[in-house]
């Protein structure tokens, strides 16, 4: 996995240059750190498409700019610190990439931060839907 974007290659080595029980203290300072929704989304939830997937009540929209530039919004809740660490990773490591690199990211990226061990398989299985809904995401809003 040596063709991440250098924003997703720094967050898998960030990780795993960690111990296990400090990449946990790493996903909840993600957690802490996932941006707020800016007033178009907070003030319009249902904009916002929920990732199933999530076990907790995810959800996310995709904004892809004139120049091909990619936004990713999400929310989830406080009270959920691993899926809402998996949303923030997924928001900042895919901000303002290109349409190309997003479509580019291999689809086990969450598999591959080092974290396998220390969540459980359904948790993996919600960042990884995430991923895949922000691809879908940028592929309709390129038909469209």
């Amino acid at each position: 996995m040596t063709d991440l974007p250098e924003s997703l290659a720094q967050i898998r080595d960030d990780f795993l240059e960690l111990e296990q029980r400090d990449r946990l203290l790493l996903l909840l300072e993600f957690a802490n750190e996932l941006p707020e929704l800016p007033e178009r989304y907070s003030a319009h939830p249902d904009l916002l498409e929920r990732v199933v997937e999530c076990q907790s009540p995810v959800y996310i929209f995709v904004e892809v700019s004139e120049d091909r530039t990619v936004h990713v919004f999400a929310t989830a809740p406080k009270e959920a610190p691993t899926t809402r660490g998996f949303a923030s990773i997924i928001a900042q490591g895919l901000e303002g990439l290109t349409v190309d690199e997003v479509l580019a990211v291999p689809d086990d990226f969450p598999s591959s931060i080092g974290l396998t061990e220390a969540v459980s398989p359904l948790r993996i299985r919600g960042m990884t839907g995430l991923l895949a809904r922000v691809k879908r995401q940028v592929r309709e809003k390129l038909a469209a």
